[in-house]
């Protein structure tokens, strides 16, 4: 039946329908385009460091620490990321998060599951980064929602998506200040009282689609460390990184 399948729908390029040899593989040109973090990273947002490509995990990765973290302490313990926040990675992203391409998540997925792998423990418990109803209405879905089921799914961890809320509507931060980011998300979310006990003393997996201050990834790990849980650490699909492409309007909001 796939044979049949894949005769009349050929498996294209995620990233730009080109034709490819098997579903959800990158032309040549996407595969260029794409910077996947796969050497030595920092150890608290996944950013790609300086180091041997393909280095791999060490017993002191947590020590390895980019200018941005060093600059702004983060409220988890360890991070990683796939991709980086530029070209055909940035691409996908946004089609993902504002162009309804929800056949994009098996890929994106399944590339943040292999990058979250070191940080996986016994007992953890995967929640996403939740978004506000009203963004909800007009999008119709949560991206990082989707893309923790995935990761839960493929270490056969507890998903928890309703671990975390939006207290507030808050908008979007295409060219806010760092500072101006971590304020605008003080206090916006929170761990519903009734979710308190299965959260307390578990380790976190926080999912989300894309890092660049850390703001929204910070509010959510201090509202989860300060319901009881235990170690939060952190997931994105894509990390932006300085000398990359700066985001623009409706990039993202973290």
């Amino acid at each position: 039946m796939k044979a049949a399948v894949t005769g009349i729908f050929p498996p294209q390029c995620p990233g730009c329908g080109a034709g490819v040899a098997e579903d959800g593989g990158l032309c040549p040109d996407c595969w260029r385009d794409t910077e996947f973090i796969g050497g030595t990273a920092c150890g608290h947002c996944g950013a790609p460091l300086p180091g041997p490509a393909g280095g791999g995990e060490t017993a002191d990765d947590e020590a390895l620490v980019c200018d941005d973290c060093l600059a702004t302490p983060r409220p988890w313990q360890r991070g990683r990321a796939a991709v980086v926040y530029a070209g055909a990675g940035r691409r996908l992203a946004l089609a993902l998060k504002h162009g309804d391409r929800l056949d994009l998540v098996p890929v994106l997925g399944g590339w943040m599951a292999r990058a979250a792998a070191p940080l996986v423990q016994p007992g953890m418990l995967v929640v996403p980064v939740p978004i506000h109803p009203r963004r909800l209405l007009g999008r119709k879905y949560n991206q990082a929602a989707l893309l923790a089921a995935r990761i839960a799914r493929a270490h056969r961890l507890p998903l928890v998506p309703g671990a975390l809320i939006r207290r507030r509507h808050t908008p979007m931060q295409n060219h806010a200040s760092v500072a101006d980011r971590f304020a605008n998300l003080e206090g916006a979310l929170a761990v519903p009282p009734a979710m308190q006990p299965r959260l307390s003393g578990r380790p976190i997996l926080l999912v989300d689609d894309v890092m660049t201050s850390g703001a929204t990834l910070a509010a959510a790990a201090g509202a989860l460390s300060g319901a009881g849980c235990g170690a939060v650490s952190v997931t994105v699909l894509a990390r932006a990184v300085k000398g990359g492409r700066p985001a623009r309007d409706g990039d993202t909001d973290a």
